[in-house]
């Protein structure tokens, strides 16, 4: 008589706690094992032939596959790996479009993701997510204190965080949006530095299950354009320089403007691959700069983006957007930032529907 009463005492204690955090109540915990490592990035495998025309590069588009340093840079990539940091989780068929871009973390409201972060990285590193909750310590970000490497989630070379964010409902869709959306996740010590270096990824929010039950595939796109220019690794991409390559130079700091989708330039975006009449669901992420005012446009199809028709969007810099399409037309259809100067620049590629 007396353990039950204990026991009820114990249950009302408790209510107000999990009432509070419905983590704890109703959802699960999401674990990720993910690193920052650093990779030799090829922004156009392809070269010498541009996939978008079949052909050899011509002289405009090889000022941004061959010029100055060329197509190769070293850069820093979210990576997943297996429990403990056992092994690097090769990706599944349906994430090859992903290129630059992060694993893709997913969670549902009332989840809790939990990140266990290794900086395999010669620079300070971090993970900043936005739109889930979180506190300080798991902030990812540099702080204005005098020992900001050591505060909000920032990891020194070869160091290990573990950051807790919980997804409320003010992390999923709102009442005008589809069952699931898009935030964004990426470096925060240095940011500009930090993602043009290749720090991002994406986080996917769905209403009540891990992966929304209306839609058959999903594609995300990050537009940006890369400024090597303006990197980490700039000296040391510098170093391995065999032509013409005056940091001082015009020509040569826009060799290294690298505008791509997912981090790869002129069609060689490759997995975005899908069936007339089914549920394609894409969402589209911006980074950059002043420049990074992108358009993207589909040919041969039409979305819904919280209930208007379109096939032009646009993205600004960390802004996502989720977009509905059912392609209903098969073939190869041409995906691209509508700018003119990012169009020439390489910021293309194609759909298939079969």
């Amino acid at each position: 008589m007396l353990q039950n009463k204990i026991i009820s005492v114990v249950s009302v204690l408790m209510l107000p706690i999990l009432i509070s955090n419905p983590v704890w109540a109703n959802g699960g915990n999401r674990v990720y094992w993910i690193a920052a490592d650093e990779v030799l990035w090829d922004y156009a495998p392809s070269f010498p032939a541009n996939p978008m025309t079949g052909h050899e590069f011509t002289a405009e588009e090889r000022v941004f596959v061959e010029q100055g340093i060329g197509r190769r840079y070293l850069k820093s990539v979210y990576r997943e790996y297996t429990a403990g940091f056992g092994a690097v989780k090769p990706r599944v068929a349906e994430e090859e479009h992903l290129g630059i871009l992060g694993p893709v973390i997913r969670a549902a409201v009332g989840d809790r993701i939990t990140v266990h972060f290794k900086n395999n990285t010669r620079f300070p590193a971090s993970i900043h997510p936005h739109g889930v909750r979180y506190i300080k310590e798991h902030e990812g970000a540099a702080h204005s204190s005098a020992d900001k490497h050591k505060s909000g989630g920032i990891v020194e070379p070869g160091g290990e965080h573990t950051y807790i964010w919980d997804v409320p409902e003010r992390a999923g869709p709102g009442p005008n949006d589809p069952s699931s959306i898009a935030w964004v996740y990426h470096g925060h010590v240095n940011e500009p530095a930090d993602t043009n270096s290749g720090l991002i990824g994406p986080i996917i929010i769905s209403s009540n299950r891990e992966k929304p039950l209306d839609v058959d595939r999903e594609f995300i796109s990050l537009f940006t354009v890369f400024d090597e220019n303006a990197s980490l690794y700039k000296d040391i991409n510098l170093s391995t320089c065999t032509g013409s390559c005056d940091p001082k130079s015009e020509e040569f700091e826009e060799s290294n403007l690298k505008h791509g989708i997912n981090g790869l330039l002129y069609g060689n975006n490759k997995g975005y691959l899908m069936r007339t009449g089914e549920r394609v669901r894409w969402y589209i992420i911006g980074m950059g700069s002043e420049v990074d005012l992108h358009s993207p446009h589909w040919h041969g199809a039409t979305l819904l983006h919280n209930g208007n028709r379109l096939d032009v969007t646009e993205v600004l810099p960390a802004a996502t957007k989720t977009l509905d399409m059912q392609p209903d037309v098969k073939g190869e259809w041409m995906y691209h930032c509508h700018v003119n100067d990012h169009i020439s620049a390489g910021m293309s590629t194609m759909f298939t529907v079969e």
